[in-house]
């Protein structure tokens, strides 16, 4: 069969992390492994039943048959401003700062379409969300990695970046609570980003994913909440992690009307918003009660404690995890990632991600997710303890 030659663009994309992850774990189970997927982050509870009923009832809205309006339903936007008065005091104007989009991993890709060009550079943390690269590769910018250390908090050091790399950078990918290391942000590093930001006209893209996941008694901050935020960048939020909808594939950007702009003239091209009755059932989520939401950071919280008791117990070292879903397990000694990810599946059957896919400053750490039963995650914590012994 002919063979069509792909564009550079495509060519330039990388492998796509988590769904080869996804191929190795189903090879395994294939082959009769009782495998546990602690890999993926994927939420494993449902949807609130009243945001289920509100798409139900939506769905038979005849209104919410035909195309949506191509930059979303000004219900939702207004929503979304209200949440973010509501939650952090924040004033966005739902007609200039707030963009509609079919999940924040389209978004972030979309981002570096619409501000990088071939000799640019991005700013992106080390470890970091691997989706981050795509969109960079895909029009031929560089990327300038952020090195994320433990004794740092998994914050970046902005007096490592040299010169010519601030110069030729044009955005900054910043993610609090941090995928995959579970570490927070306080007020003084996001004062410090916006100040960085200003001096170097750089745009800030913070991922606020895990916005609603935050551990003892610590609610993550939001960029947005501090002065000169809006004026360098945008944060992008999902209704994934917070309201268990990750199949449901509606996020938001809020911040620099400039940006929201640019994200919206992009995705006129690409997509003609989301289905109305998705919009209708978000804006239900972001309005009603939020003790869905409390309920959730509090399962998560429960199971971390459960897990990294465990672990410490039986010798291995934990990264202070604060928040988001993931833990952020040191290796073994004599271990890289990748080869204690494989061991550990082949004597186990543990499906944990190995910290080298998430950057070179991943490697010695594994990433597990929260995002099992604690019944599941006390038979992980036997596995891992027997793997320890052998």
């Amino acid at each position: 069969m002919k063979q069509f030659q792909t564009s550079k663009a495509i060519q330039r994309l990388p492998d796509q992390f988590f769904a080869t992850m996804i191929d190795k774990l189903n090879l395994y189970k294939n082959r009769g492994y009782d495998t546990l997927n602690l890999g993926q982050g994927n939420p494993d509870q449902p949807t609130p039943s009243h945001i289920v009923q509100s798409l139900q009832e939506a769905a038979e809205n005849p209104d919410f048959h035909k195309y949506p309006p191509f930059h979303g339903y000004e219900f939702l936007k207004e929503a979304v401003a209200e949440f973010y008065k509501r939650e952090y005091d924040v004033d966005i104007d739902p007609e200039t700062e707030v963009a509609i989009m079919p999940g924040s991993k389209t978004g972030l890709v979309e981002l570096s379409q619409c501000f990088l060009d071939p000799g640019d550079v991005a700013l992106v943390p080390d470890p970091g969300y691997p989706d981050y690269w795509s969109g960079i590769e895909m029009v031929g910018a560089e990327m300038k990695s952020m090195p994320l250390r433990e004794e740092n908090g998994f914050l970046p050091d902005y007096s490592e970046i040299d010169k010519e790399s601030w110069e030729k950078a044009k955005l900054m990918f910043l993610n609090y609570p941090n995928n995959p290391t579970g570490a927070m942000a306080g007020e003084d590093f996001f004062v410090e980003t916006i100040q960085e930001a200003e001096k170097n006209d750089v745009c800030v893209v913070h991922d606020f994913a895990y916005g609603a996941i935050g551990f003892d008694g610590n609610k993550p901050l939001s960029f947005m909440q501090f002065e000169g935020a809006k004026n360098v960048g945008v944060e992008v939020y999902t209704m994934s992690k917070t309201y268990n909808m990750a199949g449901w594939r509606v996020a938001f950007a809020v911040g620099n009307p400039s940006v929201i702009h640019a994200l919206e003239v992009i995705q006129d091209h690409y997509f003609c918003s989301i289905f109305g009755g998705l919009q209708k059932a978000s804006a239900t989520a972001l309005l009603s009660s939020q003790q869905c939401v409390t309920d959730l950071a509090e399962t998560y919280e429960k199971r971390r404690d459960l897990l990294v008791h465990g672990l410490e117990e039986a010798g291995y070292h934990v990264a202070p995890c604060q928040g988001s879903f993931f833990t952020w397990l040191e290796v073994p000694e004599g271990y890289t990632s990748q080869g204690f990810a494989d061991d550990l599946l082949e004597s186990t059957g543990l499906f944990v991600a190995p910290g080298i896919g998430f950057g070179t400053h991943g490697e010695g750490y594994v990433r597990i997710g929260l995002n099992n039963s604690e019944e599941t995650l006390r038979d992980a914590v036997k596995r891992f303890k027997a793997f320890k012994q052998k």
